[in-house]
């Protein structure tokens, strides 16, 4: 039996092929829209592309459409946390007497079928492989057939890929830094107490002096490993254990001790500018950990929903106004983790996500960012 397709289905199909198996693009789930397919790439050259089929017949139904998706774009910056938006609307069926005018954020074009597809200059200038990759040799239900297959291919590549980062691991570095938190508690509790400022600085506190000073720079790193007090390392344990078994899992140990060293020491460099007084504890590394969830949820907010708005930002946001409100907190030393975790899980990169050019401008921002500290606490800071 011959299955026979109209000419808009099949351009739909030859588009939506071509954006995700060779430009990367992921399909969005908008409720509420009808014979149209909305896709999503950070790294396009639109963020949005939008294939749209209905008949839009005048100027007047032009205008709600564009107030539609202007709403949907909405939608999706607040979702994603974005400023800005670019969109790129790809109208299948537009009336002759419709006039697309450019719009702030949104570029409009009509292609009514393959050869207007080809001669699209705009449109192969910032898609160069399109009129090779496009499956334009292929019609009813052979490309319906070639586009499922590779379509499929590209989204069991892409699964596996979201298995490997979120199936459960054992999380060995992040028991392994709570062993040494704890063996340094029993330390400091059995040779003169884990209360006892002198007695933390002889095991590695923070100290401002004794850094610049003294160039004991290796308490920029020990220091996350001392508790003052069975509550402050019981409140700090778990928070690790929750947080890190996250990161460990999603990033990998190698890259997961990395972010957390720096986050660490990015901390322990922002306390001492700001703060003469001795510094002790792993919230630092651990508002790092929550800088790398931030990013990382970024990277896979279409898999992870509103999770970066609804529960990661004010997490952060809670735990910082605590740090103002209440004394004996260095809040200083969890902004300077927060940033420097974030800036660490940039220059190691998210598996799949990541673009190399991602990771170099991660690697300079962060070297940037540490130098800046290193020149104010050592150079600046009295």
């Amino acid at each position: 039996m011959a299955v026979v397709m109209n000419k808009k289905d099949e351009l739909v199909i030859m588009l939506a092929h071509y954006f995700v198996t060779e430009e990367n693009y992921t399909p969005i789930i908008v409720n509420g829209v009808k014979d149209e397919v909305w896709l999503e790439n950070t790294k396009g050259p639109y963020r949005i592309i939008r294939i749209n089929s209905n008949h839009i017949h005048n100027d007047e139904q032009l205008k709600y459409d564009l107030f539609k998706t202007k709403n949907i774009m909405r939608q999706v910056r607040k979702k994603t946390l974005s400023f800005t938006m670019n969109t790129l609307n790809i109208f299948l069926d537009l009336g002759d007497n419709v006039n697309l005018k450019p719009i702030k954020n949104i570029d409009s074009i009509k292609i009514g079928d393959v050869e207007e597809i080809k001669n699209q200059k705009d449109l192969n200038s910032l898609f160069p492989k399109l009129k090779d990759k496009a499956l334009f040799d292929h019609e009813g239900f052979d490309l319906l057939i070639d586009a499922t297959n590779d379509i499929n291919v590209k989204t069991e590549e892409n699964n596996k890929l979201f298995e490997d980062t979120f199936k459960p691991k054992f999380v060995y570095v992040t028991l392994a830094i709570i062993g040494l938190c704890l063996l340094m508690f029993l330390i400091t509790t059995f040779t003169g107490g884990s209360s006892s400022a002198y007695n933390l600085f002889r095991w590695g506190a923070n100290l401002r002096e004794a850094v610049v000073s003294d160039k004991q720079v290796w308490r920029l790193l020990t220091c996350a490993f001392l508790h003052a007090g069975i509550l402050h390392l019981l409140v700090n344990m778990y928070s690790l254990f929750i947080i890190g078994s996250q990161i460990e899992t999603y990033m990998g140990k190698i890259k997961y001790a990395v972010i957390y060293i720096i986050s660490a020491i990015s901390g322990s460099l922002l306390s001492i500018i700001f703060s003469e007084n001795i510094s002790v504890g792993a919230s630092g590394a651990i508002f790092g950990l929550l800088g790398s969830l931030l990013y990382f949820g970024y990277h896979y907010r279409v898999y992870l929903g509103t999770v970066i708005r609804t529960q990661i930002v004010p997490i952060i946001i809670l735990n910082l106004a605590i740090g103002f409100m209440f004394s004996g907190i260095d809040n200083f030393a969890h902004i300077g983790g927060l940033i420097g975790g974030y800036l660490a899980t940039m220059a190691v990169g998210v598996r799949g996500r990541s673009s190399k050019s991602d990771m170099v401008n991660g690697s300079i921002t962060l070297i940037l960012y540490l130098g800046f500290l290193v020149g104010i606490a050592f150079f600046y800071v009295k």
